[in-house]
């Protein structure tokens, strides 16, 4: 099972626990278990899309990111600045949250801002692998962001939207790995 789809099954035991709570002003909420209930008590829980709570959240998952980041020795093998190591962060991040909200049907547009982050990335000495390995991060990083926002979440489209997240990282990876073949390529003696 991948990880999407473990993330996906959690979240769906939750949704057998959802109940709808109306606090004193008469403020509909939802809650998620015990937690939900015993805050919703004290007043009503605020409900958001997964778009919302990456939007609230960016600073956070971008800080999250780079402490995982920070773990793994081949990525930290290359020394960069926060800047230079995060700095493609908000336009990728910027980028799933658009996609997030497009009308169901609307075809996602290619993100310039991957192509861009695999360029740089590849001047920066990264190798294919290392760029697959920070792209499984930001997927890690945006999961737990939502675990940690369970309270808060829109349930009923919260399986979709975690499949879209998954489609919409994937896709900007692949634009970075088209960006290190072409650069590849170009490296390629003439004639072969």
């Amino acid at each position: 099972m991948s990880f999407s789809e473990q993330f996906a099954f959690r979240f769906s035991e939750r949704l057998d626990n959802e109940m709808t709570v109306v606090n004193e002003e008469g403020v509909v909420a939802k809650s998620a278990g015990s937690h939900g209930a015993a805050k919703a008590a004290g007043g009503a829980t605020t409900i958001e899309s997964v778009a919302d709570i990456l939007e609230r959240e960016l600073q956070n998952v971008i800080v999250d990111w780079l402490a995982r980041v920070e773990e793994e020795p081949d990525l930290k093998s290359i020394p960069l600045s926060f800047e230079d190591r995060t700095g493609h962060l908000p336009h990728l991040l910027h980028d799933v949250i658009k996609r997030l909200r497009l009308d169901a049907g609307t075809k996602a547009p290619i993100s310039k801002a991957a192509a861009e982050h695999g360029d740089l990335r590849r001047k920066q000495g990264y190798t294919v692998a290392m760029a697959v390995q920070e792209s499984r991060l930001l997927q890690v990083t945006i999961f737990e962001t939502l675990r940690k926002n369970t309270n808060n979440l829109e349930f009923s489209k919260l399986l979709p939207d975690v499949v879209t997240i998954a489609d919409e990282v994937d896709a900007q990876l692949k634009e970075q790995m088209l960006r290190f073949m072409a650069a590849d390529a170009t490296k390629l003696p003439k004639g072969k």
